[in-house]
């Protein structure tokens, strides 16, 4: 499975609009590299993570590797969510988007890639144990409080979140 992270829209889920510097903006992408480290090897997911450089960047588009994980800068002029956008095109059904952009949801929606929002992936790197090679069950299936009742059929989409989201 591959992962297509819209990167400073991860870095700021959950948190108060606070405006942060280039020292400490730089310190936060690192932290935000060393957690999906973790969680790459953890889960053996192939990572890719898009950052804006659309305002100050690169004339050209910027590929990097750290820890495993592949970093893709725009380049300037170019926004991360037309990056995330051709990524999408490219990669299909067997890539995994988290964003919480709506618009890049809506796009990747039509290419029925599943789309998993910042916030509820930041809970999951929250909350994932990083113990390599283990497989962690959802607390719902080991306390066994599995809801029952009349179901109803979910659509689609909730059908690829789901199955994305038990990938993670």
């Amino acid at each position: 499975m591959q992962l297509i992270i819209d990167g400073y829209n991860l870095l700021h889920s959950g948190r108060t609009l606070v405006k942060l510097n280039s020292i400490e903006l730089q310190w936060e992408r690192e932290r935000l590299i060393q957690r999906l480290s973790l969680y790459r090897q953890a889960r053996s997911s192939e990572i890719l993570v898009v950052f804006d450089g659309w305002q100050g960047g690169w004339s050209t588009e910027k590929k990097e590797r750290r820890k495993g994980i592949e970093l893709i800068f725009s380049r300037v002029g170019e926004k991360a969510d037309e990056v995330i956008k051709r990524l999408i095109r490219e990669k299909g059904s067997g890539a995994v988007v988290i964003t919480s952009d709506r618009e890049i949801a809506k796009y990747a929606g039509r290419l029925s890639v599943p789309v998993i929002p910042s916030e509820q992936f930041q809970e999951k790197l929250d909350s994932t144990d990083f113990r390599v090679g283990e497989k962690i069950e959802d607390e719902e299936e080991v306390q066994g409080l599995k809801k029952k009742g009349p179901s109803r059929r979910p659509s689609k989409k909730e059908k690829r979140l789901k199955l994305a989201l038990k990938k993670l």
